[in-house]
């Protein structure tokens, strides 16, 4: 297959795997985040001041009366017995006008929500379900079975030490809808406002949580939403008589934050980890800039293209994890699945999430649910070259900014996450040391001033999938401040 020059590395990650799709639809679409620099599409957009872009004081709010008991759900299909906490779910009107409103799920504590902090889950794309991707891959209290119509309890979920809401953003992705097709066309900025003004509302519905501590969780392209979100929110919290929302602390997942270390970090990544060879690798750093504004030589995109080919049959969001059979041609033999995580789940949340019940249960309109919207990816128009400086500013203001990164991720590599963190430039309080999980290493963790940087050994892409137990000891660490423990 011939891969167009402009396309950026994960962008032609995602043209390489619908290569083996059965169906002739991207099977991975789940979370191949594509996100690289399109430069000769987005340069013109990178130079935005954004700061100014996002603050705003017209913010529309809506009724809200009633609606939270009329959110709540009584069960889901196939909901395993038991079950001990409370949840809801529907939207939030964010443009009465255009008719544009956001999905959510909400996963209260089932021990002390009333004192419980709450957290906004943010998936990545730009495209990709926060409820399909990160509530019921990862880190939501339910699995689905491979029967497609059963749940199973996730025992590590993380609204077991936080109330967790999970955002469908922006319009068009998941659940969350439109009546205006022009909304599709979509970006960063839009995106902010529109989560904003989601919280803001949502807070009218929930009272109870205004006072309440507040932390966002990004991953991969959200790393864009959650830092961008956050600045949104420090800014109109000094609007007088505007609601004000208590945000403390920032986590991004395996973050996409900067193009040039997105492109340098991943290719280094390949090569210390065997996936193309030496000739490859010093053919890119001889032949590549991927600064802004750098020019992309034919010599660089032919061993860009080489470098894909030798990843193409690789599960990319975790290098060792096998492909689904399910998802794949007759070329891949069914693999069994590895570390308690089947690599069919995508395709069994699709199933599940497409059932007329289901949906009626999460009081969701009728629609044929897609973990990825490809459509809102390919106009997604407005996506800054870096978002560094944001969180820069976060970390000026007093928020506590912590990176963390699966470390066998071949989509956002632990390698890109590094160079982020030495861009940032901020001096090591607490040296590199190796975190422990239940007698073995978890992970490494490094301090800064108001930054953590934190890995978990034998992830990928999706923490909380392929290492539940170490992500939530990581997450618990987190919502108290405290680096984990060394020994």
């Amino acid at each position: 297959m011939k891969i167009a020059f402009q396309l950026s590395l994960h962008f032609s990650l995602l043209v390489l795997a619908s290569c083996y799709a059965s169906d002739g639809h991207n099977p991975l679409n789940i979370a191949l985040n594509i996100h690289g620099s399109r430069r000769s599409e987005l340069n013109h957009v990178c130079n935005q001041d954004y700061l100014a872009e996002y603050s705003t004081s017209q913010v529309y709010m809506g009724p809200q009366e009633g609606l939270k008991d009329a959110d709540k759900i009584s069960s889901l299909p196939g909901q395993p017995a038991g079950t001990d906490f409370d949840q809801y779910s529907g939207y939030v009107t964010v443009d009465p006008n255009n008719g544009r409103a956001l999905f959510y799920y909400l996963a209260e504590s089932p021990v002390n929500s009333s004192t419980k902090p709450l957290v906004l889950w943010l998936s990545g794309g730009p495209g990709c379900s926060s409820f399909g991707t990160g509530a019921m891959m990862e880190l939501g209290p339910f699995r689905v079975n491979a029967d497609n119509t059963t749940l199973s309890r996730n025992i590590y979920a993380w609204n077991n030490v936080a109330n967790v809401i999970f955002l469908e953003s922006p319009a068009g992705v998941g659940f969350s809808y439109s009546n205006t097709s022009s909304d599709y066309v979509t970006g960063d900025a839009q995106t902010a406002r529109d989560s904003y003004t989601f919280l803001i509302n949502w807070l009218e519905r929930f009272p109870e949580y205004k006072t309440r501590d507040f932390h966002i969780v990004g991953e991969s392209y959200a790393g864009h939403f959650a830092v961008q979100l956050a600045q949104l929110i420090l800014q109109n919290n000094k609007i007088t008589n505007h609601t004000v929302i208590n945000l403390k602390k920032v986590a991004l997942g395996n973050a996409y934050l900067d193009s040039e270390t997105d492109n340098v970090g991943t290719y280094e990544f390949f090569w210390t980890h065997a996936i193309i060879s030496d000739e490859i690798h010093e053919g890119i750093v001889s032949n590549c800039n991927f600064s802004e504004g750098g020019i992309i030589t034919d010599a660089c995109n032919d061993y860009q293209n080489r470098a894909l080919a030798a990843m193409s049959n690789i599960f990319p969001f975790h290098i060792y994890y096998p492909l689904c059979p399910l998802i794949s041609n007759s070329t891949f033999l069914a693999a069994e699945p590895i570390s308690g995580f089947d690599p069919c789940t995508e395709v069994y949340i699709r199933a599940y999430l497409n059932i007329p019940a289901v949906q009626q249960a999460l009081h969701a309109r009728p629609v044929e649910y897609i973990a990825c919207n490809d459509f809102i990816y390919a106009n997604y128009t407005d996506m800054p070259f870096t978002v560094l400086p944001v969180v820069r500013d976060l970390m000026a203001n007093g928020i506590s900014v912590w990176i963390f990164s699966g470390d066998v991720d071949g989509s956002v590599p632990v390698t890109i996450s590094r160079y982020d963190v030495n861009k940032l430039a901020t001096s090591v309080k607490t040296p590199w040391y190796p975190w422990m999980y239940r007698g073995e290493v978890g992970g490494y963790v490094e301090g800064y001033e108001n930054l953590t940087f934190l890995t978990i050994r034998g992830a990928g892409h999706f923490v909380p999938s392929y290492q539940p137990g170490r992500a939530l000891a990581f997450f618990t660490s987190f919502l108290e401040g405290t680096l984990p423990t060394n020994h």
